[in-house]
């Protein structure tokens, strides 16, 4: 599981990479057109929107596989340590609630919807637009899960000792 997760990090941080490279890119170059040139791009402009939205979802995932979301930690702290792990687990839980009902069914219900639907500049399905969510869906999915693994054997560590 240790070397799957490592993976998903290594693929997902070079795709972030990749995308914020392209996307500083765009805008750079709708700068120059618009400023400069006084012709803006309108293909640079949609093209950048929706490599921060990929950049936004698959970036969202990678925060998730390094725990890094959102917690107050005086609350956390207040548990006892056998409730902290059971804490962790709750909070994962119910982000693979969120990250199956939302992300991956809820994505793939707006992806599908969208693909009949032309972006008028790029002359491409909207449906890529949100094709993303049922992606960073998944890894989070993978992400939750891999955490509450982690979380279930550092708790069987602390008791064997």
């Amino acid at each position: 599981m240790d070397a799957v997760k490592k993976r998903l990090d290594q693929a997902l941080s070079a795709i972030c990479i990749t995308l914020f490279a392209f996307l500083v890119l765009l805008v750079t170059w709708q700068v120059i057109t618009r400023f400069i040139l006084n012709n803006p791009s309108v293909v640079s402009e949609e093209l950048a929107k929706y490599c921060f939205v990929w950049l936004v979802m698959f970036g969202s995932a990678i925060v998730f596989g390094e725990k890094g979301h959102m917690a107050v930690e005086v609350v956390k702290d207040k548990f006892p340590q056998g409730l902290k792990a059971v804490n962790e687990i709750v909070i994962e839980a119910l982000n693979m609630v969120f990250a199956l009902f939302v992300l991956l069914i809820g994505g793939f219900i707006a992806a599908e919807l969208a693909w009949t639907q032309m972006n008028a500049s790029l002359q491409i399905p909207i449906g890529y637009l949100y094709a993303v969510m049922p992606v960073s869906g998944l890894c989070i999915l993978f992400y939750c899960t891999y955490n509450i693994y982690q979380t279930v054997q550092t708790r069987k560590k602390v008791k064997t000792e």
